[in-house]
Order: C-alpha cells, then structure tokens, then sequence
C-alpha cells in the first residue's frame, strides 16, 4: 500500500480535493472556490502524487471519481467540517453556559466584590457555577497551576510575571481603624503618635513587615506589630474594646467597622502615600477564554458603579 506523507500534505490542498469530488470538474471547483483554473489543476496534481490516486478519472460523460475518491469522499466531508469546529471561534453564552469558574483573594476582599457578582450570575448566567478557593501563601501559583482562573490581589507576582494579566478594579486610600474611644481619636494623629500606638496587621504569610512598616522607615520611624491575623474577617473582633490600630484600604475599613463601635481615621499626612490599588488577575492560558472575559467584564461593571472614594 502507498504511504501517504501526512507532513507534505497541505490542508488546504484538502478542501481543494472536498470541492473537486463535489463538482466533478475542474472549472467548476475553480469556480467554487475563487481561485484560478490552473490553480486548481496544480492541486489536483499534488493530491494525485501524494495519493497516488487518479481521483477524477475522465469519460465520455466527462469526469469521475475513482473508487478511492467515492470512499474518501464522505468521510473527507466530515473530517473538514470536525476541524472547522474545532478552530472556529467559541461560542459563549452566558445564560446557557454550565462552566465553573473558580476564584481565589483574601476573605473580605473577595466580599467586597464577589457577592455582586453572583447576583449579576444569578440573573444572566443563572447555570454557571463560581468557586471560591482558599488563598495559599502565593496567589500567583495557584493561578501558574491553574487550581483557579482569577485571582483578586493587591499585590505583584514575584515571578512569571510574563504569563500573567491583569486589569484594575478599584483603588482606594489607606485609613486606620480602631475602637472608637481609642486616645488617638482624642487630638490630631501625628505620624509620632500613630508609630508609637499598638498595631494589628493582617498578613497572609504570617510573617515579614507591612507595607507601613517601610513606610514608617522612610521617615524615621518604626512600630510594634503586636498582632497578627492571617485574615480580615475579625479585624472587628480584636480592634474593638482595645488600644490596636489596623492600618487597612478604605472600603476594606468601612465594611469592618459597619455596625462596630469603631472609628476610622486618615493616616497622619507624613505617612500618606499613593491609594492601594486591587487587580484581577488570570494566567495568558486563560486570556481568551470567552467565559472569564465575561466575568472579568462583569466585575469592572461592579466596580465601576461603586461610589468614587
């Protein structure tokens, strides 16, 4: 039996030969096919050679197929209609769609957004499932092992910074909250006052300084850490009643002291630096996923529609 040489065989030259079984006839196909007549010809020539085949034999009634040609001809149908399927644009809507999505951030940032989100889903993609995934110590591997699509952070990646995007969600400033009777609600907080206070700091890692602790470096000065929570959900719990300071984003603040007898307050103006900005992230495998861009597109709306700080 010929071995066909698959490597020298161009797709093309396949829909070429699907068109000529169909018609029968050379010019016809051209036709079809807005090429040339001696185009076509040429390729008729390369898939006998590399069939070694006649295809089209000629008759007194004009041309036809050979008996290869007639077993080819149904299954080469199917074959070009499996690979336009296959790299055909996918097609993504939302209210049918049954896809999981699967999200990681830290507990209170991920509330801030993701419950505005799944009301959108409810409503417009009512099938689809979302995933919140506990954090690990680097948000950025999760997404590099792909254990999750998108990623809620203030923070870079350290590493493969290449394979990942972003876009911006909210920015916002940095406050201090703390019990609402705490001395420094008392005067105007100096940088002074505000080093030498107590300080809460949540930290995923559970260990290394702060962003204000560089801060405070900058110009002169340094704090005691007496706290530390892995997480922002009881901030409240531990900063009411007690003489802690946590230095935390604006609406990260205003959504822990809603209802809690807390105070917030600016940061002294020395220590003021740019607002903390929060991204979503997903890995470049992800990039054209037509489902994450919906959910992507979703959660700037929200964003977008949240009052400006």
């Amino acid at each position: 039996m010929h071995k066909v040489n698959f490597a020298n065989l161009d797709l093309n030259l396949l829909r070429v030969l699907h068109c000529l079984l169909d018609e029968k006839h050379v010019s016809k196909a051209a036709d079809r096919l807005h090429l040339s007549q001696p185009a076509v010809s040429r390729a008729l020539a390369r898939l006998r050679e590399s069939l070694n085949d006649p295809l089209l034999v000629r008759t007194a009634q004009g041309y036809a197929l050979s008996a290869r040609a007639e077993s080819m001809q149904l299954e080469l149908a199917e074959v070009l209609r499996s690979i336009d399927r296959m790299i055909a644009k996918p097609v993504f809507d939302p209210a049918t769609d049954r896809g999981v999505i699967k999200m990681t951030g830290l507990d209170l940032e991920l509330a801030l957004y993701v419950p505005q989100l799944v009301q959108r889903m409810r409503r417009l993609a009512p099938f689809m499932h979302l995933e919140t995934v506990r954090q690990e110590l680097d948000s950025f591997s999760m997404l590099d092992k792909d254990d999750v699509q998108l990623s809620l952070s203030g923070l870079e990646p350290v590493t493969s910074g290449g394979s990942f995007h972003r876009v911006k969600l909210d920015t916002m400033p940095v406050v201090c909250l703390m019990d609402e009777n705490h001395p420094l609600t008392r005067s105007e907080m100096t940088a002074e006052a505000y080093a030498n206070a107590p300080h809460g700091l949540v930290s995923i890692t559970g260990r290394g300084p702060g962003s204000m602790d560089q801060v405070l470096e900058d110009v002169g000065l340094q704090r005691e850490v007496v706290l530390r929570l892995s997480g922002f959900m009881s901030v409240a719990d531990y900063c009411e009643g007690t003489d802690l300071v946590f230095t935390l984003p604006l609406r990260l603040a205003q959504r822990i002291s809603a209802g809690r007898r807390l105070k917030m307050l600016p940061l002294p103006s020395a220590l003021q630096r740019d607002p903390v900005a929060f991204y979503i992230y997903w890995h470049a495998r992800h990039h054209h996923d037509p489902r994450l861009t919906w959910v992507r597109s979703q959660l700037l709306d929200i964003t977008q529609e949240l009052p400006r700080l």
